[in-house]
């Protein structure tokens, strides 16, 4: 019985790299004992990705996001206590 050639995962999307970024920068030890992280849109970054991303955060519970003068964002979290 012949094998079935094997495909590569597909590459990750444009979007999906940049969310990639920004997920490390949140999910960094400093970021999540600080409850906060600064997100900074660099040169290349796509307009429209970051719009998009700002608009994904926000619709989180217990985040708020703080625009910045440099263009930047500071990004806020509470965890709720549970019962």
């Amino acid at each position: 019985m012949a094998k079935k050639p094997v495909k590569a995962p597909p590459l990750p999307s444009p979007y999906e790299i940049f969310g990639t970024r920004i997920q490390k920068i949140i999910s960094s030890p400093k970021a999540q004992k600080d409850k906060m992280a600064v997100l900074e849109r660099l040169e290349g970054d796509n307009p429209e990705f970051w719009e998009r991303l700002l608009e994904e955060i926000s619709e989180n519970d217990n985040v708020t996001i703080a625009h910045r003068d440099d263009g930047g964002v500071n990004v806020f979290w509470t965890v709720p206590e549970e019962d």
